[in-house]
């Protein structure tokens, strides 16, 4: 069953020690989750883990139950995503280093994609706070997702002025969902869960210890297609963010400040090292392309170019198909099919989801006839 499936994911999100890379390197040698979980410690040494992390795996797999774990998570309200879900986020799943679990309080929407970070000191100051509401309400005005971490300064301040102007936000926490931190800021993260939602790949109940937060930034910059940095001191955490966003191929922005104030310490030299000197929220939407982001959503349907993008577009539904099932259905050689797929990805009329699995995207259920 889904959920019980689902379990094993969870399970070893709860292994220290256990992150991205030794997880994926556990499904490369037993296929999936339960039987990575329930394997003799033979079997875990011949995968490559060592003693302690096996001595780790073994005493949570004798003291936890992962049944009672589950059913705490669905009493919450939580929602799991794993690698292996289609609407695990996209942008964030092009990298080896994605969490392979996703805690989710609130919704995370297929429009979430069209996203930016806005990050930055927490000792903002009354240049920070305008141009910080200016940049998060330029953004979600435009139908941009605004993305931070829910900390006091520029990050809260993003969220609300996001929230202000009609618009979603993602909250990506350095603790569990049902642990809110800071804690004055309980009212805006639900507010945040209304109109979008926190993230983690903590699990539930992890406490927002100093350690966690460094990682989590990985998660806002790869959910986000850049990065904007108001204000951020020499040493700042918003940094970790923008050094994450380079390494993932993103772009970075930073607001130009006061060389004399320490808040502009950090933006002035991410500009120096090559970050984009933000002096008009539009800039972000002209070089990202996405001036013309709520048309696009407004106005997705895109007709079949020819027989053949019509009987795909025909044989997919919402549910992903593998390319092989896809082909065999159309009865035409697996050439033809992949050219048309990639085609009709490119006009947002498919997605692709892991695994060569293809869907449909119908927002706007449009009737098509192509000999018209």
């Amino acid at each position: 069953m889904l959920n019980d499936f689902r379990q094993y994911w969870v399970g070893f999100n709860l292994v220290k020690g256990i992150g991205a890379v030794r997880f994926r390197a556990l499904l490369d040698a037993f296929g999936d989750p339960q039987t990575a979980w329930n394997a003799p410690v033979e079997d875990l040494r011949a995968a490559g883990l060592s003693a302690r992390l096996i001595e780790n795996l073994v005493n949570l797999r004798t003291d936890v139950s992962l049944e009672k774990v589950w059913e705490d998570i669905q009493a919450q309200d939580v929602q799991v995503l794993t690698w292996k879900d289609e609407n695990y986020p996209s942008r964030l799943s092009e990298f080896n280093n994605a969490p392979p679990v996703l805690y989710i309080s609130g919704e995370y929407r297929p429009e979430d994609e069209w996203a930016v970070a806005v990050v930055g000191t927490r000792r903002v100051t009354a240049y920070g706070r305008q141009v910080t509401e200016s940049i998060a309400r330029t953004l979600a005005s435009s139908g941009v997702t605004v993305v931070s971490g829910l900390a006091r300064g520029v990050d809260a301040i993003a969220h609300q002025a996001a929230l202000d102007a009609g618009g979603r936000t993602l909250a990506v926490l350095g603790c569990g969902v049902d642990r809110i931190y800071p804690p004055e800021h309980r009212q805006l993260a639900e507010q945040v869960i209304a109109h979008g939602a926190l993230i983690s790949d903590y699990a539930l109940g992890t406490p927002p210890e100093a350690h966690n937060f460094p990682p989590r930034n990985r998660i806002i910059s790869g959910l986000s297609l850049a990065t904007v940095v108001v204000e951020a001191g020499a040493k700042s955490g918003a940094l970790i963010t923008a050094n994450f966003a380079v390494e993932q191929g993103r772009e970075v922005f930073a607001v130009p400040g006061n060389v004399m104030t320490p808040q502009s310490k950090g933006t002035n030299r991410l500009i120096q090292q090559g970050a984009h000197p933000l002096l008009d929220p539009k800039e972000i939407l002209e070089t990202l392309e996405l001036t013309l982001i709520s048309e696009h959503r407004e106005a997705r349907v895109v007709l079949p170019a020819d027989a053949t993008e019509a009987q795909l577009f025909d044989i997919l539904s919402h549910e992903p198909k593998h390319v092989d099932e896809i082909r065999a259905q159309a009865n035409l050689p697996i050439e033809k099919v992949t050219a048309a797929l990639a085609m009709m990805e490119l006009k947002g009329m498919v997605r692709q989801v892991s695994g060569m699995r293809y869907y449909a995207v119908r927002e706007i259920g449009a009737e098509y006839d192509v000999g018209k």
